[in-house]
């Protein structure tokens, strides 16, 4: 049992009968009445994502997770397969358990998170920053910089990312996996 004042982002949770992983939280002290902490918290069962109260000081059942490096190998209707790298299993982990599934690239180390009592995989976590290269995008007209302008461009995982005006096809650009938004351009 953990009190409110051990959460904190990503912590994994027990609440009605499911497994949440919370999202954000903020401990709010108002000038009139007790303190108490807001969360928004997201199933690992079923992604669904739900926003609630406690008091401060309220006890909370912690669930234990282990994290493990594994290599994402294909997609299908399924889901999304994973294997560790050290024992070969796979693991299988449902689209919508996943933030930002279009990132995620054939044969790249992410790390899965698996409930360590019952040692089936949770959802997967992408590495904060990735760098991909433009498959393609439409060039940048002359002068259209009066403002902090941007078009949309396709990276060579699939997905759609709005970029400045001077990023051209080819470029390679650090992407923001949390957001799935444009941070600067790549070395």
């Amino acid at each position: 049992m953990i009190s409110t004042s051990d959460i904190k982002n990503g912590l994994c949770i027990n609440y009605n009968n499911d497994v949440y992983k919370v999202v954000e939280f903020l401990h709010v002290k108002p000038g009139k009445g007790p303190a108490f902490v807001r969360t928004k918290l997201k199933s690992l069962t079923n992604g669904r994502v739900v926003d609630n109260t406690w008091p401060a000081g309220h006890k909370l059942d912690q669930v234990r997770v282990e994290r493990r490096k594994q290599q994402f190998l294909y997609k299908d209707d399924m889901g999304y397969h994973f294997m560790d790298n050290e024992n070969y299993e796979q693991a299988t982990i449902d689209e919508k358990l996943i933030d930002n599934p279009k990132l995620l690239k054939e044969g790249m180390d992410v790390d899965v998170l698996f409930d360590s009592a019952k040692d089936i995989p949770l959802t997967m976590e992408l590495p904060q920053y990735m760098v991909l290269e433009i498959t393609y995008t439409e060039p940048g007209v002359k002068g259209d910089t009066a403002t902090n302008a941007s078009k949309p461009a396709t990276v060579e995982t699939g997905a759609e990312i709005r970029v400045p005006l001077f990023i051209n096809q080819g470029d390679k650009i650090k992407i923001d996996t949390r957001t799935a938004s444009y941070v600067e351009r790549a070395k």
